[in-house]
């Protein structure tokens, strides 16, 4: 039961959190910049904790539940969906791009500097 409240604390912050970016930068272009910052951000922060090699109880606040909720596959994949439907193909292309690439080249260098 512990570890439901640690995973549901730290994901109450996580989603407070990506409140938080989501309403700064949302809008702003038609790159969507808040979902790719976010997922970005969590790649690198994932990687580092997981290469701190932290105890099963703060990986399940900081990782699980803070990294779970304030990052986003779901929205990365529909705004993907968006792009393409309104032919913008490049941002398209640019947004898949950099989310993959970069975010396993973060959670990489995350890794590295949490070691």
């Amino acid at each position: 039961m512990v570890s439901v409240l640690f995973v549901g604390i730290g994901g109450f912050f996580g989603a407070m959190a990506r409140y938080f970016v989501s309403n700064q930068l949302d809008n702003q272009s038609d790159f969507p910049l808040a979902t790719w910052l976010v997922n970005m951000i969590g790649s690198f922060l994932l990687g580092f904790l997981f290469g701190l090699e932290l105890n099963s109880s703060m990986f399940l606040l900081a990782g699980t539940g803070f990294m779970g909720a304030f990052t986003t596959f779901s929205t990365f994949k529909l705004e993907g969906i968006l792009l393409h439907k309104e032919k913008k193909h490049r941002f398209f292309i640019w947004y898949n791009v950099m989310t993959y690439g970069g975010g396993l080249l973060l959670a990489w260098f995350g890794w590295m500097l949490g070691r």
